[in-house]
């Protein structure tokens, strides 16, 4: 509907009704009616347009890195899990170190594996990330299960102890649970790790890993991933509707 010739028709039949409209007041009945039963199918068809336009068009866009950010952050990032859509259908009776996608890993030590993975649609008016990630949990006889994301190169790159790595995420859980975030930053042959429990009187939920605390040589940073652990969550359901990390400096006093 884009052509030359597309919008010179679409200019013509909105001069004509324009007319049409202000001349309705003189018209003949004959013609108004005619007109009438014109415009009401009409106006059926763009209703409809209009309806479905606005429901896909008020969704976050696909690939969507938009989010709030810290002042000095000087990195950041969404995964893609949570950015495009899923090349499978997702997991059912999912195994240990199951793979959802290149950066994301399910953890768990469950033998019953009554646990699937799915992706969904954000749809909400304050959702953000273009989709969610949902797991359903039945049976659980293990005693953890976690979501590992590997945060890429950029994320230890100039990295410093004058850092702090901060945690968004929103989480919906059908019964409360304990959630928390656990950073591991590997540096040469040793590997840092930083814990924090999640709040859990929201569903948005931040946390900051301040790495003055780390035993880390910021020379030797080869990896970075976070783990997003799980308490009992036999029973339940988790929709992790959005999960983002960046980077700041600490403010000086």
């Amino acid at each position: 509907m884009n052509g030359l010739s597309d919008r010179l028709l679409h200019a013509l039949a909105l001069r004509k009704w324009r007319r049409a409209a202000c001349r309705a007041e003189t018209e003949t009945l004959a013609e108004l009616r005619m007109q009438r039963n014109r415009a009401r199918v009409l106006r059926g068809h763009l209703d409809r347009l209009i309806h479905v336009a606005d429901g896909r068009l008020s969704r976050p866009r696909m690939g969507s890195a938009n989010f709030p950010r810290p002042l000095g952050t000087d990195w950041s990032w969404r995964p893609d899990l949570w950015r495009g859509p899923l090349p499978g259908a997702g997991l059912a009776s999912a195994p240990n170190k199951a793979p959802v996608d290149d950066e994301v890993t399910l953890f768990h030590d469950c033998d019953k594996r009554d646990i699937s993975l799915r992706q969904t649609r954000n749809t909400r008016d304050d959702d953000l990330a273009p989709f969610a990630v949902c797991m359903d949990v039945f049976g659980f006889d293990g005693s953890f299960l976690s979501l590992s994301v590997d945060l890429p190169r950029e994320a230890g790159s100039g990295l410093t102890k004058s850092h702090l790595m901060r945690l968004d995420t929103s989480i919906e859980t059908e019964r409360p649970l304990g959630i928390s975030a656990r950073l591991n930053i590997q540096h040469g042959p040793n590997t840092e790790h930083i814990v924090r429990d999640l709040p859990a009187d929201s569903e948005a939920r931040s946390v900051e890993f301040d790495l003055a605390y780390a035993r880390v040589n910021e020379k030797r940073i080869e990896k970075i991933w976070l783990d997003l652990i799980f308490d009992a969550p036999e029973m339940n359901r988790m929709v992790v509707r959005d999960l983002t990390l960046c980077r700041h400096y600490r403010a000086d006093f």
